[in-house]
């Protein structure tokens, strides 16, 4: 996989093949950093592209499940290791592609490669549990079974890492797979398949069709022979698939993003605080479901957070992301861009108080980009839109409160439950934080936005399907548990 500048063709990879997609048309992937510059051509698929990728997932499933889990982990070993070799390839698509810094993507792929080799080793942990019987001559356990097709629907903010995190668990616990990536990054996650096809996985186990959410995306949810399907992107397409899921009998898991806060206490280290509230807002311009996007600080220390905040946020260099010293790059398309300028003008109406950027940047050579500088907001209150609606662009809401009640009280008062974090040196604010905050990830004197491949991962309210990604959690969506009982 050398590095090419030259915009090559993407195809569909059906039954250990790349083949073209029945519409025989194409669309455009571009870079977020230059509107004229085509990454690649990818393909407009149709349902009878789908429904071929479904009949050869289907078809390898029964004997890639008769594998050792052992013997599945070997092939997951291979592909971390092929990951790793394109690296550096595989980041810089990613940046061309998406636009996130070349430093991030390269985090990112990283990222992937450590899945990859935790779910190998996944291949020889229990699936089950001696239970005592009643009777005393039998024999009860439990075991897993996997879900069967597993269709897997990724958005472009995490190209590689979120497809990988769905994929090497459902793939480990001797599920197939059929994965319908984000348009806006289809040529990354044709490079990520490239590593599963050059690892030699039986033909039909992975299977990759680039589309439309409308007729591949539907074609998932709809599809009878997909017995499960696993959901990154936002909450109301989530519920969209949650309900058509449920409708036919398949099992769903949904991750459907946040409005996530940042409380930053009178006794905080507030230098630290600035830092990760950076950091956990603004890095990949924002794009991320944990991003922090409310920042909630008492009134002691507000004025002086405040401050050093925006002194912070006004040195930040913004450019492309290939280039060495840029902190933040482009909106991930132009879509984007204007739903994040959007919400700032929306913020302006309502009251709130722009204190920096919320601009297009038409600095030169900047100006075919998806550029935003990042915003401010001073004076938010919890009823305007930028304080309750998920914005994923470089929109931090300042909200002043007196005590850490109101704070938690503050923090809460949205529908989305992801994460969220806390500055503090108070034990009592610390506990109180990790008892009432409704979120499924908690960090305290950390960004908001740091999720660890080991661990558990997901929300509260409409921030998911209550499941779990990550970690051991995943068994739990990708296999059914089954009871036996065994008597001589």
């Amino acid at each position: 996989m050398a590095v090419t500048t030259e915009a090559k063709t993407y195809l569909n990879y059906i039954n250990g093949e790349w083949i073209a997609s029945s519409s025989e048309e194409v669309t455009k992937s571009i870079s977020p950093a230059n509107k004229n510059e085509v990454v690649g051509y990818v393909q407009k698929s149709t349902k009878e592209d789908l429904d071929k990728a479904v009949a050869a997932a289907k078809a390898a499933q029964a004997s890639w499940r008769k594998l050792s889990g052992a013997a599945r982990g070997e092939f997951l070993y291979k592909v971390a290791n092929i990951l790793e070799k394109n690296l550096d390839d595989i980041a810089e698509t990613m940046t061309r592609e998406m636009g996130k810094t070349l430093p991030e993507a390269k985090g990112e792929t990283a990222r992937g490669v450590a899945i990859l080799r935790y779910y190998a080793g996944e291949g020889l942990r229990k699936v089950g549990d001696v239970i005592p019987s009643t009777d005393s001559e039998a024999l009860m356990f439990t075991t897993r079974a996997p879900l069967g097709v597993v269709g897997v629907i990724t958005p472009w903010n995490f190209p590689v890492a979120i497809p990988i995190w769905k994929m090497a668990p459902a793939l480990i616990y001797g599920n197939t797979v059929v994965l319908k990536p984000a348009g806006e990054t289809v040529v990354t996650a044709a490079k990520v398949i490239e590593c599963f096809a050059e690892a030699g996985l039986p033909s039909g186990v992975v299977n990759m069709v680039s589309g439309s959410g409308s007729v591949i995306g539907q074609g998932i949810i709809d599809h009878p022979d997909i017995n499960g399907i696993t959901f990154t992107g936002s909450d109301q397409v989530g519920k969209q698939v949650g309900q058509g899921a449920l409708a036919r009998g398949a099992k769903y898991q949904l991750e459907m993003g946040g409005k996530n806060p940042v409380i930053v206490t009178n006794d905080a280290d507030l230098d630290l605080a600035v830092e990760a509230t950076i950091s956990g807002g603004l890095r990949s311009t924002g794009q991320k479901c944990t991003a922090t996007s409310r920042v909630i600080v008492q009134s002691g220390v507000y004025e002086e957070f405040r401050e050093k905040l925006v002194a912070k946020v006004k040195e930040l260099k913004i450019g492309d992301g290939l280039e060495g010293d840029t902190w933040m790059g482009p909106c991930s398309s132009e879509s984007q861009l204007n739903t994040v300028l959007s919400y700032v003008e929306k913020g302006k109406e309502e009251g709130a108080k722009l204190l920096y950027g919320g601009e297009k940047v038409q600095e030169a050579g900047l100006e075919n980009g998806f550029y935003v500088q990042p915003a401010v907001f001073d004076g938010v209150t919890s009823e305007m839109a930028i304080a309750q609606e998920e914005i994923f662009g470089p929109v931090l809401a300042l909200m002043k409160v007196e005590t850490i009640e109101e704070a938690l009280q503050v923090a809460n008062d949205v529908k989305f439950g992801l994460s969220a974090s806390i500055f503090t040196t108070n034990i009592s604010n610390m506990l109180s934080f990790i008892e009432d905050m409704d979120a499924g990830l908690v960090r305290i004197n950390a960004e908001s936005a740091g999720v660890e491949l080991q661990a558990p991962f997901g929300g509260m309210k409409q921030s998911s399907s209550h499941s779990r990604e990550q970690g051991q959690a995943a068994i739990e969506f990708f296999t059914s548990i089954k009871t036996v009982f065994v008597k001589g």
